[in-house]
């Protein structure tokens, strides 16, 4: 059973070590899934994963963490490489992905999805290259009147070639997302530099029952039609950034799926007290991540 489907890219961060670099399993959906299975929750990942040696290493992964794999499409092209250069512990990335299995996922590789399904997260990098953004967009829009979706661009401004076309998919992704997820760098990209508030409030007036907007160690906001809470990031020790974003939704969606909040309806009348408990959690996880190096969300017995 599968409540929760993570739709994205699945690739290899090259890690930055003294002589070169060091392989580890990433990408946007496929850390947010890992961190979902880590806190127990029935979670699956759409993706396209090489049968390349790379590959291997991302289904072993999404196994051992409690990830199904059902609705994984395999094929022969090689995985995606994303290498890193870690600034002052924040993130950067230069992808190679050309006729990836990721970036190659057709409209003919959607998968039939079970009824008992809840909610769809879409987002990253995959949102930024074609085909493979046309056929998640396809997957949001055959899904969104009957399931909870959240989107979370995850922006990546080097790697989009056709700004007007990725700005139009984005906006009518947002335009049906129930949560709508973005860092303050994500909201800056699209909106200007307006005020998070007026913004937030944009999106709201547009159709989204809520929206989260998180600004590194600065913590996060959520905003709904009645409320805004605002919570603060948990102070730790920054080894680095990779994954911090992915975990957080994980740690927000882990607490609406303990509360049997996984619903339009449900989303939609969420008290200020359910939200603000909610935001904590999502930071708290995302904490821990920050703490050590790479994409590593914490298991359950990790949390207080």
């Amino acid at each position: 059973m599968v409540d929760i489907l993570c739709c994205g890219e699945a690739l290899i961060d090259m890690l930055p070590i003294k002589d070169g670099f060091r392989p580890v399993t990433g990408g946007g959906s496929f850390n947010t899934a890992i961190a979902l299975g880590r806190l127990g929750v029935p979670v699956g990942l759409f993706s396209g994963v090489s049968t390349d040696f790379f590959g291997d290493i991302l289904r072993d992964s999404l196994r051992q963490s409690s990830v199904e794999t059902q609705f994984v499409a395999i094929s022969e092209r090689p995985t995606t490489l994303a290498f890193v250069q870690l600034l002052e512990g924040q993130a950067r990335y230069a992808f190679h992905d050309e006729n990836s299995a990721g970036r190659m996922l057709g409209i003919r590789d959607l998968p039939a999805l079970p009824g008992t399904l809840q909610a769809l997260i879409f987002g990253g990098i995959s949102l930024a290259t074609e085909p493979c953004a046309s056929t998640y967009e396809a997957l949001l829009i055959r899904e969104a009147a009957s399931k909870l979706i959240m989107v979370d661009p995850n922006i990546r401004p080097s790697l989009i070639n056709d700004e007007v076309t990725y700005r139009a998919r984005i906006e009518r992704m947002l335009g049906l997302a129930d949560i709508v997820k973005l860092s303050d760098e994500d909201l800056h990209w699209l909106r200007g530099a307006n005020e998070p508030d007026d913004m937030a409030q944009g999106f709201i007036a547009n159709g989204a029952k809520l929206v989260l907007i998180t600004a590194g160690a600065k913590g996060a906001s959520a905003y709904t039609a009645q409320c805004k809470v605002f919570a603060p990031a948990k102070p730790v020790p920054i080894v680095d950034t990779v994954g911090a974003g992915d975990t957080f939704i994980a740690g927000f969606m882990s607490v609406l799926h303990q509360s049997c909040a996984l619903t339009k309806q449900a989303l939609a009348t969420i008290s200020e007290a359910e939200l603000a408990a909610t935001l904590a959690r999502a930071n708290e996880t995302a904490a821990i991540t920050v703490s050590r190096a790479g994409a590593n969300p914490p298991w359950t017995k990790e949390l207080l």
